[in-house]
């Protein structure tokens, strides 16, 4: 399957960016979720990689293909793009069954393709079924209701998954099995028939590849053509096993769970044999048990498939569960590229830190100074100070040095391209993120505060905030909230909230007295002026 790349992809609407010069590479057989608030760009950008939008500028490659280019005028229509789309609702046409909801893209499609002699292929899966009917006699008779009678609809179904044949080959099976008389004459019957067409491809000069395909003068024969019945109906029925819904093929989507019509809209995209699926919030109608079955299917749909799979959410849970990589954009420009853990463990940015994750980061503002050995002195909450212990090596000087000189580079290209013609400025400003502090009485007016170099960020995990006796900070318990598996605390400090996870239904009575400390080397500093990461590490 291919990858997709995105070079300086930008969509505007006169001077508001949907999506703000977007760099991407998805590799294939990826899992990519697009993840961010609403109105962020994901699907945006999932519309212009398929076609169904068009950039304003930039480039978009799937596989060995350029499908867009700005400046070489190129865009490729999304028919012919080889994609497929799930959309937020199913989509399904009421008055049509499954089978035709699956099957009407199908019957529309018509492309250069292989000629393949399905009569046959169909001859030779008889012939091999019925040389050794023991497999057959028992896929039927596991279709037998309590009155021993055989439930031909059923048999057929196991037929055709069993087999992996047509529902014209199915019936010509279920007959032979079903009338013992004439199993062995069916049988010589299609060898008489196989040896016919073979004579008939002989004579014709043509031979045929292990997958039945013309082959003449050493050449696979192709044509510009339609599917016919046959290849239709083998590919809704593999895409019916695949999300398990061929015995649902004469139902109308009235007649199905929301569970099952999903099932539906994601075998009618797999149908085409897509090189990419696009998944836009696709599961947002179902309920909570339903959504997590479903991510379930997903999951292993994307294994059997092994093909690349762009799926937009707002959800962080579907894209921590389902991703190989999470996109997390907000206001049209790439925050985090990275495997959900690294996004979750380490956080570009304030933004990010904030985003992902629940119960949410808590944030503390600190007074930082550098130490003799690496270390940052922290001063935090009204007069408690720590010692922040960086997991590698860090000069805080040339970190904030380093910070300033690609700020004013930024600028300086910016400047220049203020100056060029054309220019057209950003209306919707990309500002420095605004982190919530928690505290017991919120401040009516936030109060205006002049930053300098000694403010940081201090970013606490709530699973690393942790209870008991050995705690160095006082606490009281503002509120306790035990769910059986997990029990989430509240505690207050010097007026400010802090969130903590313990695992277990523990219980604790408001305003009881606690002792609380910070655990592991994944507590995260980040500087308040930019709201970048400075380092990962821990406190002493």
């Amino acid at each position: 399957m291919p990858k997709i790349v995105l070079e300086h992809v930008t969509k505007r609407w006169g001077n508001y960016f949907g999506v703000d010069d977007l760099n991407l590479v998805m590799e294939d057989n990826s899992f990519i979720t697009l993840l961010g608030p609403s109105g962020c760009g994901k699907t945006t950008t999932l519309r212009m990689i398929a076609g169904l939008e068009t950039p304003t500028s930039g480039k978009i490659t799937i596989g060995d293909h350029v499908v867009f280019d700005s400046a070489a005028g190129i865009n490729v229509p999304a028919s012919k793009r080889k994609v497929g789309f799930l959309f937020q609702n199913y989509a399904l046409w009421p008055n049509m069954t499954v089978y035709k909801n699956i099957s009407f893209g199908l019957s529309n499609i018509k492309e250069e393709m292989s000629l393949i002699d399905y009569e046959l292929k169909n001859y030779d899966t008889i012939i091999k079924v019925l040389s050794n009917p023991k497999e057959l006699n028992r896929t039927v008779m596991e279709c037998v209701d309590k009155k021993g009678k055989i439930d031909e609809g059923r048999a057929l179904i196991h037929i055709i998954d069993t087999f992996e044949v047509s529902i014209y080959t199915a019936k010509v099976l279920f007959k032979a099995a079903t009338d013992k008389n004439s199993e062995e004459a069916l049988l010589n019957e299609y060898k008489a028939k196989a040896e016919e067409e073979k004579t008939k491809l002989t004579n014709k000069g043509i031979s045929l590849s292990s997958d039945y395909e013309y082959i003449k003068n050493g050449e696979v024969i192709k044509k510009n053509r339609k599917l016919n019945k046959e290849e239709i109906d083998l590919a809704v029925r593999r895409v019916s096993r695949i999300v398990k819904i061929g015995e649902f093929m004469d139902r109308y989507p009235s007649e199905l769970s929301g569970g099952q019509q999903q099932r539906v809209a994601i075998a009618r995209t797999l149908a085409p044999n897509p090189h990419v699926l696009f998944m836009d919030e696709p599961l947002s109608n179902l309920d909570a048990k339903l959504r997590l079955e479903m991510r379930g299917e997903l999951q292993r749909l994307h294994a059997r498939m092994g093909a690349t799979f762009v799926y937009v959410t707002h959800d962080q849970l579907e894209a921590m569960t389902l991703a190989t990589k999470i996109c997390l954009i907000n206001n049209g420009v790439l925050q985090q590229y990275a495997e959900p853990l690294t996004v979750y463990d380490k956080p570009n940015n304030l933004f990010v830190a904030d985003f992902v994750g629940n119960p949410s980061m808590n944030f503390i503002e600190v007074k930082a100074k550098e130490g003799t050995k690496g270390e940052i002195k922290l001063n935090l909450f009204k007069d408690k100070e720590v010692t922040f212990v960086p997991n590698t090596k860090l000069d805080l000087a040339k970190w904030q040095k380093d910070t300033a000189d690609a700020i004013n580079e930024n600028l300086k290209k910016i400047n220049e391209l203020k100056a060029q013609k054309g220019y057209i400025e950003k209306q919707n400003k990309d500002l420095t993120f605004k982190y919530h502090i928690a505290k017991v009485e919120e401040d009516a007016v936030e109060e205006g505060v002049t930053l300098t170099s000694d403010d940081y960020v201090l970013a606490v995990r709530p699973e690393f905030v942790k209870f008991g006796k050995d705690g160095r900070f006082d606490a009281l318990v503002y509120s306790s909230m035990p769910t059986g598996m997990e029990t989430t605390v509240r505690i207050s400090i010097d007026g400010y909230l802090l969130t903590g996870v313990m695992f277990g239904g523990v219980i604790y009575k408001l305003d009881q007295k606690i002792k609380m400390d910070f655990i592991s080397d994944g507590i995260l500093l980040y500087d308040r002026k930019t709201g970048k990461l400075v380092a990962q590490g821990s406190i002493k």
